[in-house]
């Protein structure tokens, strides 16, 4: 597992899928990328719908890929979106990183100009609601 989670190729893996999201009602394209536990990088986009509750996140989009490849763990997250504020994930979807990543997990917020802010998982989704709390 690499020690340092490589943000230039979320970067790089984010910004190239961002472009190809299906957002036309709100115009509003988002991409992102994972690191998963062996490192490699998984994309997705956001994808919306005319019934806008059945719409799909761009972190969701980048977790069914990682599964679909076969991984179960994220190391590291990072979420392109333009516009004049930060693009952090929904609420929703904090919780669906919450899955597959610890409290510790880095997620990296970027646009066109670069990565603009860093959290931990655990500073965007507090005293969070795990695997770990269910009975195995």
């Amino acid at each position: 597992m690499p020690e340092n989670p490589d943000f230039e190729a979320l970067f790089h893996a984010a910004a190239a899928i961002q472009p190809r999201a299906y957002a036309p009602y709100s115009h509003f394209r988002v991409g992102a990328a994972l690191m998963a536990g062996d490192g490699s990088v998984h994309a997705g986009c956001n994808v919306e719908n005319a019934a806008y509750p059945v719409g799909t996140c761009a972190e969701a989009a980048a977790i069914a890929a990682m599964i679909g490849a076969g991984h179960r763990t994220i190391r590291a997250v990072l979420v392109y979106g333009e516009g004049a504020q930060p693009v952090t994930p929904c609420g929703a979807c904090r919780q669906r990183l919450r899955e597959f990543a610890s409290p510790g997990t880095p997620v990296a917020v970027a646009g066109p100009e670069g990565i603009r802010a860093r959290f931990t998982l655990e500073e965007l989704l507090p005293a969070s609601f795990g695997p770990a709390n269910l009975p195995r």
